[in-house]
């Protein structure tokens, strides 16, 4: 009887932690990231009517050796117009200890990149992420950016307040 009960609480715990995520990407880094290396991410069609939150997700190592980081995002509409955006993410507390989720030496990173988007066009959005950065006084940009081993890409509804 009480595995019974357990096996229904749980089953009712699960149901009720229902995420807003509708998509959710990953892509494999090899340990660095190129500087001409741009990772793309084709948005599947999503309800016009709702707004979305979308999210650059960055996991890194110990052998990433900066505090924060660079990145170049375009976001290519179905019509052909193109938004483009540099941001800078901080990826390390002023003490040197790693923002971020994650137990051991890869520390996972869910960043703000867009609020309350709505996707009107019908047909293919697709998200292009290249990291832009560079050293302190160097006019080239790091050619192979180490530690970072996966980017992703994800949308959730936006909260219905």
């Amino acid at each position: 009887m009480n595995k019974l009960l357990a096996l229904l609480l749980t089953a009712v715990f699960l149901i009720s932690c229902e995420s807003e995520t509708v998509y959710s990407e990953i892509k494999a880094m090899d340990g660095q990231w190129g500087a001409e290396e741009v990772v793309e991410f084709k948005i599947p069609q999503l309800d016009s009517l709702k707004k979305y939150n979308l999210f650059l997700n960055i996991r890194n190592t110990n052998d990433y050796k900066y505090n924060n980081l660079f990145l170049i995002v375009n976001m290519n509409f179905p019509n052909g117009k193109t938004v483009a955006d540099t941001l800078e993410y901080r990826m390390a507390n002023p003490d040197g200890s790693w923002m971020g989720q994650g137990i051991g030496a890869v520390k996972e990173n869910k960043l703000w990149y867009k609020e309350n988007v709505q996707f009107f066009e019908e047909g293919i959005y697709t998200v292009e992420i290249a990291q832009a950065m560079r050293n302190n006084g160097d006019v080239e940009g790091v050619t192979k950016l180490e530690g970072i081993t996966d980017v992703g890409f994800s949308i959730e509804e936006a909260s219905k307040q």
